[in-house]
């Protein structure tokens, strides 16, 4: 419990950690529960001494470490340059800068063949697999939600014009 919240269980490389709400304990949560809930896990970020959750917060977050986990998750372990292929609009350069955060993160795994022509492949670690499928909702959310997206686009460039004319 977390300022009298109930909390479930999330999993991590095979054991249970405590700290995550299930959905249907959200749904359950009146809005001043949830904006409690979520001002508690803002101040664990704000209490974060050297910055590393709010790093990792930051790269991990974005859109190319999301669309390289997605990639991993999906094809599994693959060599730079096939997840170059994959991932439309990365220059190599970002592609290899993002995998050595992740990397660097724990949540990729770079796997070096010692051969002579240089054979490196990536992979999701545990952590990296627990991120791709904690953002699986997030991104259910955005597809289910595009209507009211575009209904909320469009009625704020019509108050714009408006204000504009």
């Amino acid at each position: 419990m977390i300022d009298g919240l109930p909390l479930s269980f999330g999993i991590s490389s095979g054991s249970l950690k405590e700290g995550y709400m299930r959905d249907t304990e959200i749904k359950t949560l009146s809005r001043d529960d949830i904006l409690k809930y979520s001002q508690r896990v803002c101040d664990g970020l704000r209490d974060d001494d050297d910055g590393l959750r709010r790093e990792v917060l930051a790269h991990a977050g974005n859109r190319w470490s999301l669309g390289i986990i997605h990639t991993l998750g999906v094809y599994g372990q693959l060599r730079h340059t096939e997840i170059g292929r994959r991932m439309h609009g990365i220059t190599q350069r970002m592609l290899t800068r993002t995998l050595r955060h992740l990397e660097r993160d724990g949540l990729v795994l770079r796997h070096d063949f010692e051969e002579v022509v240089p054979h490196v492949e990536y992979s999701l670690s545990d952590t990296g697999l627990e991120l791709l499928v904690r953002m699986v909702p997030l991104w259910t959310w955005i597809v289910e939600n595009v209507d009211n997206f575009h209904t909320a686009r469009e009625s704020f460039d019509r108050k714009q014009n408006i204000d504009k004319g």
